[in-house]
């Protein structure tokens, strides 16, 4: 039996890199997977396909986790559809890094709702289902930037960290109804925005980790399903570090 045999997940923001790796990793352990998207629909129906190729079920849905409507919306349609929700992947988020004195109000908020207020609107939405099931596992994806903060990025630093405190909070709040709330950090993770970088900037990245390497998708998507799944019953309330020892 694969390890999410029969379970259904959302995962927010899964048309690319570490949300793409964590819907076809959760598909590959076989869960259904619910997975949002705001505005690449081409990318998220070739996602879709690839997902239910994998002999699962799987719908894309055009929500804005950010807005608590949309959330609200999205958790009772994939109810209808999958019949429940036993994994919820806060993954969404956004950056727009600068300086803080460069830094406009605006470029604050929006970061503040898309990485931080989602991962509420998210698990308020979803977490009525989880209780009438006396079951399930919240993942919310903060980073290393959320724990050790980082210059030129005090907006994302700012929501990843309170991704932190929601987390802890949560899994005190729902772990008597057998609900567990766990984050990744994950730390420089080479993916699609990545590529954009200058070679040198990503090999003097490489040199500063110990395992001297960047991490990739399924690197975080291994743990996702590791705390999507029954083998970490035990684990809640736990930050765990995808960086390679980057922060050791």
């Amino acid at each position: 039996m694969k390890l999410l045999e029969g379970k259904t997940a959302i995962i927010t923001g899964a048309t690319r890199g570490i949300g793409k790796g964590i819907a076809l990793k959760l598909a590959e352990h076989g869960a259904n997977v619910a997975f949002t998207y705001v505005s690449s629909e081409e990318k998220a129906l070739a996602i879709e396909k690839e997902l239910i190729a994998l002999g699962v079920k799987a719908k894309a849905y055009k929500s804005d986790a950010s807005v608590m409507s949309d959330a609200e919306a999205l958790v009772k349609d994939v109810n209808a559809t999958f019949g429940g929700i036993d994994i919820l992947v806060n993954n969404a988020g956004i950056t727009k890094d600068n300086l803080l004195m460069r830094m406009s109000e605006q470029d604050f908020d929006r970061v503040m709702e898309v990485n931080l207020k989602s991962v509420f609107n998210m698990t308020k939405s979803v977490q009525r289902t989880m209780l009438k099931q006396r079951s399930g596992s919240i993942i919310n994806m903060t980073s290393v930037v959320g724990v050790k903060g980082n210059a030129g990025q005090s907006n994302y630093a700012a929501s990843k960290a309170g991704v932190i405190g929601f987390t802890k909070s949560i899994a005190l709040e729902l772990g008597s109804r057998n609900i567990r709330c766990n984050a990744i950090a994950p730390g420089f993770i080479e993916t699609e925005m990545t590529e954009k970088l200058d070679e040198q900037v990503i090999a003097d990245w490489r040199n500063t980790i110990p395992l001297k390497r960047g991490g990739t998708p399924e690197d975080v998507a291994n743990v996702t399903s590791f705390l999507a799944s029954n083998m970490s019953a035990y684990v809640t309330g736990q930050v765990l570090h995808v960086c390679g020892g980057m922060l050791t």
